[in-house]
């Protein structure tokens, strides 16, 4: 039994590959729907994992909570305690872009923030870090087999969440002009990855824009994001 601060249990019941959604409901979802043979792995402070199998293959379904924080926290024991090698987040995300459209699934090439992250960890002034190249290549496969329209190109890892920025203009202003959507930890699970010698990839789907006066619902959000899903499950069947 391994007893991390945030992650009680055995080693062999986590698997080297991870799909990390933030919310636990998804993470039970997920599980619920898709593999077979599951069993809850971890439930320290309500933070569900599980772990299945999908068509044959191993999987951990662990949940990173909200934000930059919460999601160091959990990627960083995953690779360091478990010994997980790969990790995929599958989120939501806002677009940054007038043609990509709700529901719209982009996969993150590469993660750009203006905190002092990396400054933080370890005395790096760093603001943008690439997602894993391998894991990203068997995606796009998958998304073409699927004749999914998969988005790619880089996004922003903010430490607020979007719509409750006082001067979201002037934020605006400041991001590289190639970003094409906002999130909340992709940063900090690449920064890691990358660090640990590890690898990560992010598929999110568009859950609000900034040129769309609408959102998708808070149960579309938790249950309806399937098509991503799918993807991101039907990727771990291809790494090794």
């Amino acid at each position: 039994m391994i007893e991390t601060p945030h992650i009680k249990c055995n080693k062999e019941d986590i698997s080297d590959i991870v799909l990390l959604p933030g919310d636990p409901l998804r993470a039970k979802f997920i599980a619920e729907t898709y593999l077979e043979d599951y069993k809850l792995v971890n439930s320290v402070r309500n933070m569900l994992a599980y772990t299945g199998f999908y068509k044959g293959k191993k999987i951990t379904v662990f949940s990173s909570g909200m934000g930059l924080a919460s999601a160091t926290i959990y990627c960083y024991e995953l690779y360091k305690f478990f010994d997980v090698k790969y990790i995929i987040r599958i989120g939501s995300c806002g677009s940054n872009n007038p043609d990509i459209k709700l529901l719209d699934i982009i996969l993150s090439t590469s993660s750009y923030t203006e905190t002092n992250f990396s400054y933080t960890f370890n005395s790096e002034n760093i603001h943008e870090v690439n997602s894993s190249s391998k894991l990203n290549d068997i995606i796009i496969d998958k998304a073409k087999a699927k004749n999914i329209d998969l988005k790619l190109g880089k996004t922003a890892c903010n430490l607020i969440f979007d719509p409750y920025m006082e001067d979201k203009e002037s934020y605006n202003k400041r991001l590289p002009k190639d970003v094409i959507a906002s999130e909340m930890e992709a940063f900090a699970l690449f920064y890691i990855a990358n660090k640990l010698r590890k690898q990560a990839s992010c598929l999110l789907t568009v859950s609000d824009s900034v040129y769309e006066n609408k959102q998708i619902s808070t149960s579309e959000r938790q249950n309806n994001l399937k098509e991503m899903i799918e993807l991101g499950l039907e990727s771990c069947l291809e790494v090794e």
